[in-house]
């Protein structure tokens, strides 16, 4: 799977050591006016796809790091993912006149028509599809409980319900056509994460630290306590995902010879890099300084009051889970499209568009209600999914993560689901 990275990494050094830019005679005045989001498109469209659920969990992540450990983690990670998003934009238009605009075009031109799909297509799907689980999972949980604290006299709903009307609301909203069309949730959604996140950290140090708050390491078993942190590992990796759909961010912005769009793109990414910083680090440290080893897999749930602030960030995280779903499934449904129109011979059209973004829709809904383990699914994705794409400026680190965290990850989804009442 590292063959890829490897791969990559090298074509991007050439693109720097050159400085490729497109070419006249391939760039048409139709293909630069298509084109026309700004830089702070690619802010907001890159803090939607990174600063999701993940932020929520830091503070778990760091109970089984501990100070030392999980602090070092989140910087190395800030500063990995970074390198790798630069590496990103270069390569979008790395070869003179042509702009890779997904990641399946990147893989084709490293290795191959034939290759090239076959590599790089799994780890993006892994990625896509993964997070949009885990939002379906978010997004209900933190609807159920916006519920119960904004009518506290209501019939209370199962869990499994909550999840099912949250997936209902991506039957309409996965028809708007493209990335642009969506720019105003990702929008929203960029501003709830900020929201949020704020809230979580400035609600933590209100509260102050709980009655005999502990910063030992969690007691249990020497094997389950190294899965869980594995685990962690891939939570963090979840926390800092984003970049499989780099390109097809910076694919909606225009470029020239003189212009070209990494200019742009990465004035973008270094506000959103700033964003996250302001929302990651207060949230882990403050979320664990109040909580301990006693921090849940979702800090918001240990926080009740006051309970409107607490009820509207539930509800922030809803309307961000929104626009963050959208943003990793529009490069899915432009994929399931394109193949129905060339396996299926499926005419173009609203059709086409309903049947199969309806049934990827259905698909990640059935799985979310199927599995609502939050921690655990950041965890398994986190590592199986985002460590290939988001980690590859250091493969070697990024091969412990990836392999680490997934057999964490993984077996705590199984070890949960042992004790767990399905559909309930």
């Amino acid at each position: 799977m590292y063959s890829v990275v490897l791969r990559i990494a090298s074509i991007a050094e050439e693109a720097r050591e050159h400085e490729l830019v497109p070419s006249d005679n391939k760039w048409t005045e139709e293909d630069t006016a298509a084109r026309r989001a700004k830089w702070w498109y690619s802010t907001f469209h890159t803090v939607t796809a990174m600063i999701g659920a993940g932020v929520l969990s830091l503070p778990y992540a760091m109970a089984y790091l501990g100070w030392g450990p999980g602090i070092m983690v989140l910087g190395l990670s800030w500063c990995m993912t970074l390198r790798t998003l630069w590496q990103m934009i270069q390569l979008h238009e790395c070869v003179p006149g042509t702009r890779f605009d997904r990641y399946i075009d990147l893989g084709r031109h490293a290795f191959g028509p034939k290759l090239g799909p076959w590599i790089v297509l799994p780890q993006q799907l892994i990625v896509q599809v993964g997070c949009d689980i885990v939002y379906m999972v978010t997004g209900g949980k933190c609807l159920k409980q916006f519920m119960e604290m904004a009518c506290t006299n209501c019939t209370q709903l199962r869990q499994s319900y909550w999840i099912l009307i949250f997936g209902g609301i991506h039957f309409f909203l996965s028809q708007l056509p493209n990335f642009n069309s969506v720019a105003g949730v990702s929008l929203a959604a960029a501003i709830m994460s900020l929201s949020y996140s704020t809230i979580a950290w400035v609600g933590c140090l209100g509260k102050g630290r709980i009655d005999n708050v502990s910063y030992a390491y969690k007691k249990t078993s020497s094997a389950d306590y190294m899965f869980r942190v594995f685990n962690a590992l891939g939570q963090i990796s979840f926390a800092f995902a984003g970049h499989a759909v780099a390109l097809e961010i910076q694919a909606t912005i225009p470029s020239t010879p003189d212009k070209p769009s990494k200019v742009p793109m990465w004035n973008g990414v270094i506000g959103a890099y700033f964003i996250n910083a302001i929302c990651y680090f207060p949230v882990a440290l403050i979320g664990y300084w109040g909580f301990g080893q006693d921090v849940d897999d979702n800090v918001l749930v240990g926080l009740r009051k006051p309970e409107w602030l607490i009820a509207s960030a539930n509800l922030m995280v809803v309307v961000h889970v929104i626009g963050s779903y959208q943003v990793y499934a529009m490069p899915v449904f432009n994929l399931l499209e394109r193949m129905m129109m060339k396996r299926l011979n499926f005419p173009p059209g609203i059709l086409l568009r309903v049947v199969a973004r309806s049934a990827y829709v259905a698909f990640t809904l059935f799985v979310g209600v199927t599995f609502p383990f939050f921690g655990d699914l950041l965890g398994f994705f986190g590592g199986f999914g985002f460590t290939p794409t988001s980690y590859f400026a250091s493969i070697y680190i990024g091969v412990f993560i990836m392999v680490a965290s997934t057999i964490g990850g993984l077996r705590n989804i199984i070890i949960d689901a042992s004790t767990y009442s399905f559909y309930t």
